[in-house]
């Protein structure tokens, strides 16, 4: 195993019901402001809980934290926290509204823009404390520090990290009211969150691939049997405690990552706005294509424990495993290639001279670079 430090200090606070703990969990003198995206809370029951469970508590509301959240839109609700000396965020939504909250925490004390903490976040010098009450499994942004910031301007969509939230308030009963499409891609995030630290190289911790193949595993069990009632407490159950633990830092100890899937996939969604577990669907199958040769055997560990491939020679399993994974994708009903969601070559050239310019290098040993995205990103075409 590779060396590591770990430590994940958000509290987690699941089941039916438990909106209601906001009470005691937030103390009652803070000036909060709660942040909320373009209003289904108000459709699904949630923004009546969280509102009752605060009474007698000093708060202000913030809405409309879009998917991919903009520096724009932060911008506003920073001004807004700072306007009303708040000091304490409680990000109530899905990753995009927890993911805007992370730059807010860290916004609201600082004095320049907060596009320049997205750029270099060391230059963070305080954070308000937040919590969350999670509405849509994806992300794991209730349980790590990371967070995705867009800035329309530039077209650029960087990853940010600050802080990790106090406490987050999962109640799998807020999901059942989630479309088809959002819990299809809140899936497929949860499955390559997984395989982004999984399918690199083998041997280095059996302990983690066991623990990753297990998350990975349910969520193949799972996700037909969701698609046929999403309504099923204990399947919404999985499903939700799946995407924490898919990116909480928990299967990453030790081990070797390699994330060109979702750096891909953040351009896509910057330059066409798709969401982004629906940029991992169709752009994992293309990874694991043209890197074969380099997860070679990591492919095939995961074709025989998850997929149960284990017939042929390697070369047919190594290609089952890669068209199985796309055919999980599918069974989801996403579309898993680029023209399928009209993207063309034009934007393929984009994202390489985006990579050739700013010299970036991918994946776990460094080695995916602008022309190496394009050929990826061919792979998916149709």
């Amino acid at each position: 195993m590779n060396n590591f430090t770990f430590q994940n200090p958000t509290k987690l606070i699941f089941g039916r019901d438990t909106i209601v703990k906001l009470a005691k969990e937030i103390p009652s003198d803070k000036k909060i402001m709660i942040t909320f995206g373009g209003g289904s809370v108000k459709q699904n029951g949630v923004y009546e809980q969280v509102i009752s469970a605060l009474k007698g508590h000093s708060y202000i509301e913030f809405w409309g934290i879009e998917p991919n959240p903009t520096v724009e839109t932060l911008r506003e609700a920073i001004q807004l926290g700072k306007d009303n000396n708040i000091d304490f965020l409680l990000a109530v939504g899905g990753g995009s509204v927890l993911d805007g909250t992370k730059l807010i925490s860290a916004g609201i004390p600082f004095d320049g823009d907060p596009w320049e903490l997205v750029l270099n976040p060391i230059r963070i010098q305080k954070l308000i404390p937040h919590a969350a009450v999670l509405t849509l499994p994806a992300t794991g942004s209730e349980m790590n520090r990371g967070a995705v910031i867009s800035n329309k301007i530039t077209h650029e969509k960087l990853a940010f990290y600050s802080s990790h939230p106090q406490f987050s308030i999962l109640d799998p009963q807020v999901t059942f009211s989630l479309p088809p499409y959002q819990i299809a891609c809140g899936l497929a995030d949860t499955f390559v969150h997984v395989l982004e630290q999984y399918l690199t190289v083998t041997g280095e911790s059996p302990l983690m691939d066991r623990w990753a193949e297990s998350i990975l595993q349910t969520v193949v069990e799972i996700a037909p049997k969701i698609k046929e009632n999403s309504h099923d407490y204990d399947l919404m159950s999985q499903f939700m405690l799946c995407a924490t633990m898919a990116l909480n830092g928990f299967t990453s100890m030790g081990v070797s990552q390699d994330w060109a899937t979702h750096m891909i996939g953040h351009e896509i969604t910057a330059l066409h706005g798709l969401t982004h577990g629906h940029t991992l669907a169709i752009i994992l199958p293309g990874t694991m294509e043209v890197m074969k040769e380099q997860k070679w055997n990591k492919i095939l560990q995961l074709g025989a424990r998850v997929f149960h491939i284990t017939d042929g020679a390697e070369s047919e399993r190594v290609a089952l495993t890669i068209n199985q994974t796309e055919q999980f994708f599918r069974s989801l009903g996403l579309p898993t290639r680029l023209k399928e969601v009209n993207i063309g070559e034009e934007s393929i050239q984009k994202i390489k001279n985006r990579f050739l310019e700013q010299n970036i290098l991918l994946g776990e040993q460094q080695n995916i670079d602008g022309f190496v995205a394009e050929k990826i990103l061919k792979t998916v075409m149709e």
